[in-house]
């Protein structure tokens, strides 16, 4: 079906206009409406009532003379260039070059004129209009996405580069909300930006979900929504009506004489469209693409969705087209501004480290030197007076040194575990463990060092088999805390460790009757060299409830404290007995 183009024709003769009339309707390749005046002032009329695509103007009419009405007519009425053939019988070729300078598109001599002359010289203003219209339309869009595009890039926080890119867009597209939808690792995401504060943000990243679950599970296969699928689906736009199997990927930019009537959607079959979601008449989804470091895959970052309430909405290719380019400045935004992130946060790390290693240095120098003291004293007594000491001192002597050089080995494995925390996780490898009988050989080992004024009692209660865990990490979690129970219990007392065995975890508290630890130091405690503000002379490095935390933490459990000062200190330990396979590291297994 052919489009119908409108074509006014102004002429004081009126059997010129009936051939001009007769010539044009004859044309097999255009449709007319084709509207008359024969004077200036009704042609100047009929321009400003109807749009019209061609002027056929005579140079010569009774009221003004045709380039006369031309000037006005550019003046008063034309917003845009509407093609302008200026007629005449004269030939005067002054009167070309006029009319041409004036911006008339073509000129035509009356008594040369044939059928397929006027037919050809209409058809081709008529394609040098539309030629016209369609460039100054892309300037246009490429002069509003370059203004879009320099609002987005004017920051690099990623927060505000999303929030400019949702308000941006809406405004350049002229639609009801704009949104940014990120996908995460696990395949599910979240909106992290919306033109509209008060929109709703939970369903589609909960049908989303759904949706590729429902995929893998159809597929037979866990690997259906993988990453590299949804990068894969992340080159094409699907156009598919609400409710309905997934259709034939179409481009993303489709024919330029077609409007969009449907939603577009991301590779994402069955379920729920995004229209049912939105509870909209029409919406727009492009991909977030990011380079994907040299590799020719692009890497699926979310989606860039417009979406429109207010009514029917045919999408057109130049809104595609748009969407698509802003999706493109927004993704080199983006990958700018985690580029920051990812620098600061190592310049944060880095610094974080380099105070850290300050700290071992100075605990180290610190804790090492009383240690060492006693160490040299009893080794140069020893050697000096040996002869002279009969066996019980000698043995008292040699259990300093001993005693001194224990605690100068567990300070140094101390370090080393922190320092294994601080840069990356021990290796973590569960076996099964009888906890009574674990437990039961720790508390006499402790029993053994612990001397006569404290008293060590070990309860047990619930079912304790079935625990999966590390002998290495849950050995530290013990040492750790029992050792702080006596140290800062320095008048002996009771220290207790109930173990509780349920369904799916054990539970194990050491509560002990020591100096206890202020309300205000006890945020802190579970971090490196942190210690409470009323030790005094007792030594420590506070590192024992840090390696504690990180070594519960491997263990996917919890550890909490309560304590008052001058009643003693409860830390409680909970871990899962069975430790997700999917969690533990290839290299730890």
């Amino acid at each position: 079906m052919l489009d119908t183009w409108t074509l006014l024709i102004i002429d004081d003769c009126a059997a010129d206009r009936k051939i001009y009339r007769r010539y044009l309707l004859k044309d097999p390749h255009q449709s007319y409406q084709i509207l008359e005046a024969d004077c200036a002032e009704e042609g100047l009329a009929l321009c400003q009532k109807v749009r019209c695509d061609v002027i056929l103007l005579d140079f010569c009419l009774p009221d003004m003379s045709g380039l006369e009405l031309f000037d006005q007519m550019q003046r008063e009425i034309f917003e845009t260039s509407v093609p302008v053939i200026m007629l005449t019988g004269r030939g005067d070729e002054e009167i070309a070059v006029q009319a041409m300078k004036r911006g008339a598109l073509d000129y035509l001599v009356k008594h040369h004129l044939t059928q397929d002359v006027l037919q050809l010289a209409v058809r081709n203003a008529i394609k040098q209009s539309c030629l016209q219209a369609q460039l100054s339309k892309t300037q246009e869009r490429q002069r509003l996405i370059a203004t879009t595009a320099l609002r987005i890039r004017q920051s690099l926080n990623l927060e505000q580069i999303l929030n400019t890119a949702v308000a941006e867009v809406q405004q350049l597209l002229k639609c009801d909300r704009v949104m940014v939808y990120q996908f995460a690792p696990d395949i599910d995401g979240k909106i992290v930006a919306s033109s509209v504060e008060s929109y709703r943000t939970v369903a589609l990243c909960d049908r989303i979900g759904a949706r590729e679950e429902a995929g893998e599970q159809g597929a037979g296969s866990r690997g259906a929504g993988s990453r590299e699928q949804r990068e894969e689906r992340g080159k094409l736009i699907t156009h598919s009506p609400p409710c309905t199997q997934q259709s034939a990927p179409l481009p993303l930019v489709p024919n330029p004489q077609s409007s969009i009537p449907y939603i577009y959607e991301l590779g994402l079959c069955n379920c729920v469209s995004l229209k049912e979601q939105f509870n909209t008449k029409a919406n727009l989804v492009v991909p977030i693409n990011l380079s994907n470091n040299g590799n020719p895959t692009p890497k699926l970052w979310g989606l860039l969705i417009a979406h429109h309430n207010s009514g029917e909405r045919q999408w057109q290719t130049d809104d595609a087209e748009m969407l698509n380019e802003v999706s493109v400045q927004l993704a080199i935004a983006i990958q700018q501004a985690e580029l920051l992130a990812q620098t600061q946060a190592a310049l944060a790390k880095e610094k974080q480290l380099n105070a850290f290693k300050s700290q071992i240095i100075t605990t180290v120098s610190h804790e090492y030197r009383t240690p060492l003291t006693s160490i040299l004293a009893a080794a140069s007594t020893l050697v000096k007076h040996s002869q002279q000491l009969d066996e019980s001192k000698q043995q008292r002597f040699l259990g300093i040194i001993e005693q001194k050089a224990r605690y100068m080995s567990k300070l140094v494995d101390n370090m080393l575990l922190v320092n294994q925390f601080e840069l990356e996780k021990p290796q973590f490898k569960p076996i099964l463990i009888d906890l009574l009988q674990f437990f039961a050989d720790l508390i006499e080992q402790e029993r053994e060092t612990a001397g006569d004024r404290h008293e060590l009692i070990f309860q047990f209660t619930g079912n304790n088999q079935g625990f999966w865990g590390d002998r290495g990490l849950l050995q530290q979690i013990f040492i750790n805390l029992i050792s702080n129970a006596i140290k800062y219990s320095p008048d002996g007392g009771t220290v207790e460790f109930h173990l509780i065995g349920k369904e799916s975890e054990v539970i194990f508290y050491i509560k002990d009757q020591g100096i206890g630890i202020p309300i205000a130091d006890q945020e802190n405690l579970f971090q490196s060299f942190s210690r409470g503000s009323n030790v005094d002379t007792i030594p420590g490095t506070g590192l024992g409830l840090a390696i504690a935390k990180g070594c519960v933490e491997l263990h996917g459990g919890n550890i909490t404290l309560s304590s008052e000062v001058g009643q003693g200190t409860k830390v409680t330990v909970s871990l899962p007995k069975v430790f997700p396979l999917d969690q533990i590291s290839p290299s730890s297994t």
